[in-house]
This record gives structure tokens, C-alpha cells and sequence, in this order.
């Protein structure tokens, strides 16, 4: 039977919690970054003992931390120990610049304001950290303002995808929409940030929910969707449990 970690985020900090194959007892390691709020943690299935976190304060911004030991120590990406401490400008490992114009430096694109006028995306934070299944040095995140960013080097630097869709089969560099069997109205704007999960033992299923209360399914990789329920509460999550 196979060990298991479970990572968790939390306003105050992050936890790792592991146990063997019996799940019967559990230690736990942490706070790690005390009173800090990390909203996401995740290993990577190609080394796991590589481990990405998004740490978040008000004062400081955003932070991404990683992990080579299984979460025993941390660091910024590319930065040097002396010089790991939260600082502005931030260093490079923590920008998440939107995609601007080189002849005017504003951004490509822009999302109508609460006032109806047009308004920049603006990073906030990283929501979610997915790394890849190939590769360790591969990571997406999706951030606030709306957007995904990937780094093919373990973070240090990143760049963000334009996204108009859901699904990539180049790692990011095409995409194509997915939304047979969807409620045409408000299909893209209803997906919360981690309302999606695919089943780790078939790509080809994925699973999301929408803000309307509504889960759907897709066994064929997202070429058509069918629901199975319509009326939840607006759905903050999905993740897909595999019973043996």
C-alpha cells in the first residue's frame, strides 16, 4: 500500500499532512509560512518531492515558494537565499505582467469595470498552481485577474497563454473551444477558478460546476458535456474521488 500527503492551504498557513497506506494516522508538518494565506499547494506527479505553493499577504503580494524535499525546506525560484525576503518591485520568479502592446505598453486586452467603462487586468494572486504531468519544471497557474500563466522553468519566470478557450493539446499554444452541450449564455463567465477537475485516472473525464449550481461531465476529453445536476448552490469546487 502506498504512503499518501495531503497539502493544505490556509489563511494562516500551509500543512502537510502524510500517512501510510492504511490512512490510520497522521502526521502533520507546519504552519509552514505562518500567517500568511496560501491559497494553493501542489506536487508534482513527475517528482514528488517537488512541491509549488502560492503564499499571499496584503502588504507584501504575491510569493511563489517551492519545494524540493517534500515541503522540508522552501524557496523563491531563482532567487537567492539572501535575498528571499518579500521586496517591490517584486523579483522575477513573482511577476505575472499581462501581455501589453510594445508600441504603447498598455495591456492587449481589457474587462468592462463596474461603472461600464473598460478597465486593464490587474494580477492580484495566484488562485491555482497545476504542474505538469510530464515535466517538473512545468507549471500553470491561474491567477485573479483572469488569466493563465505558464513557466517552463520551474517557476523562475512567467508568460502569460492567451486564453479565449478551454482546451490545449500543445501545451498552450492552440486552443479550441469546448462547449457542446453547454448553456450557450454565460458558459466561460460561470466556471469558477476551481470549480474543474479531470479524473486522475482518465484524462478523457472531466467534471466542472457552474455558479448557477449546475455539475457537468465529459467522458471524451470535453468534446460534449452532459449535466448531472442543476440545482446546487453556486458550486466553489470540484474534485473527483476514485473508490476501489
Amino acid at each position: 500500500m502506498s504512503n499518501v500527503r495531503v497539502l493544505v492551504g490556509t489563511r494562516k498557513g500551509g500543512f502537510i499532512l502524510t500517512s501510510d497506506g492504511k490512512r490510520e494516522t497522521w502526521q502533520v508538518s507546519g504552519p509552514h509560512f505562518a500567517g500568511w494565506e496560501i491559497y494553493h499547494m501542489k506536487g508534482s506527479l513527475v517528482d514528488p518531492n517537488r512541491i509549488y505553493a502560492s503564499q499571499t499577504s496584503g502588504w507584501f503580494g504575491q510569493i511563489l515558494q517551492a519545494s524540493n524535499d517534500g515541503g522540508k525546506t522552501w524557496f523563491q525560484p531563482g532567487v537567492k537565499p539572501e535575498d528571499a525576503k518579500p521586496q517591490w518591485p517584486p523579483v522575477k520568479s513573482n511577476r505575472f505582467a499581462y501581455d501589453s502592446s510594445a508600441e504603447t505598453g498598455k495591456p492587449l486586452t481589457t474587462h468592462q469595470w463596474y461603472d461600464g467603462t473598460q478597465h486593464p487586468w490587474e494580477f492580484k494572486r495566484v488562485w491555482h498552481l497545476e504542474p505538469s504531468h510530464t515535466d517538473s519544471d512545468t507549471v500553470y497557474a491561474g491567477v485573479e485577474d483572469a488569466a493563465l500563466f505558464s513557466s517552463t522553468d520551474g517557476g523562475v519566470s512567467w508568460h502569460e497563454l492567451q486564453l479565449q478557450v478551454f482546451r490545449s493539446r500543445t501545451g498552450g499554444n492552440e486552443w479550441e473551444p469546448l462547449t457542446k452541450g453547454l448553456p450557450q449564455e454565460n458558459c466561460y463567465v460561470n466556471v469558477l477558478r476551481d470549480a474543474m477537475a479531470v479524473d486522475t485516472l482518465d484524462d478523457c473525464g472531466i467534471y466542472f460546476g457552474t455558479t448557477g449550481g449546475q455539475v457537468y461531465c465529459s467522458s471524451n476529453g470535453g468534446d460534449s458535456w452532459q449535466p448531472i445536476v442543476h440545482d446546487l448552490p453556486a458550486v466553489l469546487s470540484v474534485e473527483v474521488q476514485t473508490l476501489h
